[in-house]
This record gives C-alpha cells, structure tokens and sequence, in this order.
C-alpha cells in the first residue's frame, strides 16, 4: 500500500513538472511582437515616450513573469502575437516589456529598473497590462482576457476612449 501511495505521488509529481515546463517553453518560443518596444536597458523605458509622443500613440506596459507566468504566456499566445492585436498595436501601441523571467538572465541595472515601475504603478501579480498615455497618465489597467484579440482590443478601446 506505500508503494502504491509512493508511485501516485511521484507520477502526479512527474506530470505537474512536465505541465510547468509546457508553458515555459512554450513562452520562449514565440517570437516577438514585430511593433514591440522591449526594454533592455532603463534609458529605454523614456525612449518609449518619447517615440509614443513623435507618432501619437499611447503606451502599454506589459508586465510579465515571461518564462514562467502560465497566464502571462496564454496572454502573450492568444493575444499579442495574433494578427489582429499587431495590426492595432502598430497604429495605435508602443508595447513595452517589464519582464520578471526566472530563467532569462537581465543585468542588475534591467532588473532594477523593472521592480522600480513596478512599485511606480502599483503592479501586484502578472499578468498585469498598464495603458499610459504620452506624458504617462494612467488610462487604465488590464489583464488576460479569454476570447482573443477582439475582447482584448475592444477593452483597450474603452479605457483610451477621450485620449
């Protein structure tokens, strides 16, 4: 009977590793959003407005746990890497990654800029979507939404509607 006991516990222990480690990999392997602005140093976080300002476009702050996060990588999957979300980012977006990743190595000065805009904008958990205006007004907030780009598409509308 412990042996039983023993072999369930490990075979549900093998399959929740195998789980974790789908979303991970599955994360890493999408490519980027082709109108993405991702930070890899903290001058690009200012660089973000000041290309939001030149083309008239807002900000989204895409705070993520990347490699890690399953509703961050269902976010970026089923969201951002959809045709329909690019195409409106392009007119309307400049995307900015704050990345939390467990895996992906970030230098010191990244990781530091990164929990200061996340202390900046309150964020508490991931996935979490801030949409900022030029001057980095806060418009709104977000988060992952079933039903595709639309519902995501739809809801950034509302929170820019006025901007």
């Amino acid at each position: 009977m412990k042996m039983l006991n023993v072999l369930v516990v490990s075979a549900i222990a093998a399959i929740a590793i195998s789980c974790s480690h789908g979303f991970a990999l599955s994360g890493d392997a999408s490519p980027p959003i082709e109108a993405q602005f991702q930070i890899e140093n903290p001058s690009d976080y200012d660089a973000a407005f000041a290309k939001a300002k030149e083309e008239g476009k807002l900000v989204l702050l895409d705070f993520t746990g990347s490699d890690w996060c399953p509703w961050c990588i269902k976010l970026e999957n089923e969201i951002f890497q959809t045709d329909e979300f690019k195409a409106y980012a392009k007119q309307n977006l400049v995307l900015v990654k704050v990345d939390f990743p467990r895996r992906k190595a970030q230098s010191e000065g990244l990781k530091a800029k990164n929990r200061e805009l996340m202390r900046k904008y309150d964020v508490e958990g991931f996935p979490t979507v801030v949409v900022l205006n030029s001057e980095a007004e806060g418009l709104g907030r977000l988060g992952y939404m079933r039903n595709g780009p639309e519902t995501f598409i739809t809801a950034l509308k509302s929170l820019t509607k006025g901007s």
